[in-house]
């Protein structure tokens, strides 16, 4: 490699472990993508399978796979996979077919399925996926009936693989606050794998709740973080200080629950300006972390 991992800049005692979205980096090579977060320091990458990230439909999956454990290993990656890619199942339908279509929820059930299969070869932290948006011409207790019927499948799938689903939120979706997830996750009979990701500009963007007030909540069902700032209302991933969230607070909530996870950067339209992006998030996210703080406050205290 061309540089540190940690770029000289590592807190002394990191609470949380900081991850960026591959979907950040749309415009590289995986391996280049993977060898650019580690050099700047990331302890993890959350990974969306895609046509151009390890294609899960392309031949060969199975060897691609073990060969980018064995350069995730080397880079000193830890990893989630993420579905959230945007044309892989339909060129011309944006995130089609869901677990709601009235068509394709098998092709969207399989290709759920390939991605607990390579979580599974990763040793990932989780794999993380969410509902789908309901089309108006469906009413809501069929649609509710096929999440929950694809639901049921994607945790027996992960069950049987010793795999964790970290079902996410998603502003606009059928399934979009923190309490709907846990309505879903009631009538799955609350499935040991079936576990919460967060994502911390959607806790703004939507929850009646303070933001650290949301990661409180749901502590102890947290299996995937991902983080992005945004504003009260609006769907929109920002970079961090260009929205409306105070993350100081944040991420001590999330030292306070315990969370060890990785903390992943979601900002999927920054791909323009990815290593740059990349760069000033985690610099971002090291000046808020608890413990650089409570390294200063000691070192205060014997000045």
């Amino acid at each position: 490699m061309s540089a540190p991992r940690d770029g000289g800049r590592a807190p002394a005692e990191p609470a949380l472990r900081y991850g960026f979205g591959t979907n950040g980096f749309a415009n590289h090579r995986l391996e280049d993508a993977l060898t650019v977060i580690a050099e700047l320091g990331y302890d993890g990458v959350a990974l969306t399978l895609d046509h151009h990230h390890l294609d899960p439909f392309a031949p060969g999956l199975a060897a691609r796979t073990a060969a980018l454990a064995r350069w995730l290993d080397r880079l000193g990656l830890g990893v989630i996979i993420e579905t959230g890619a945007r044309y892989l199942l339909d060129p011309w339908h944006k995130h089609e077919p869901t677990l709601l279509a009235s068509e394709g929820r098998q092709l969207r059930v399989e290709f759920l399925r390939r991605a607990v299969a390579v979580g599974a070869d990763l040793g990932a932290q989780a794999v993380s996926f969410w509902a789908g948006i309901r089309p108006p011409e469906l009413d809501p207790r069929t649609a509710w009936d096929r999440l929950v019927a694809g639901c049921a499948e994607v945790v027996d799938t992960a069950a049987r693989a010793g795999v964790t689903l970290g079902f996410e939120p998603e502003p606009g979706m059928l399934v979009e606050s923190i309490d709907e997830y846990g309505r879903l996750a009631a009538a799955l009979g609350d499935p040991a794998p079936f576990g919460l990701t967060l994502d911390i500009g959607h806790c703004r963007c939507l929850e009646p709740y303070p933001v650290p007030e949301c990661v409180r909540r749901v502590g102890g069902r947290l299996v995937n973080v991902q983080i992005d700032d945004m504003r009260r209302g609006t769907h929109e991933h920002l970079e961090f200080g260009t929205g409306e969230i105070d993350f100081p607070p944040v991420l001590d909530a999330l030292d306070e629950v315990g969370y060890r996870g990785l903390v992943a950067v979601e900002l999927p339209r920054h791909s323009h300006d990815a290593p740059g992006t990349a760069r000033r998030s985690l610099d971002f996210l090291r000046s808020c972390d608890p413990a650089a703080h409570r390294t200063a406050r000691r070192e205060e205290e014997t000045a």
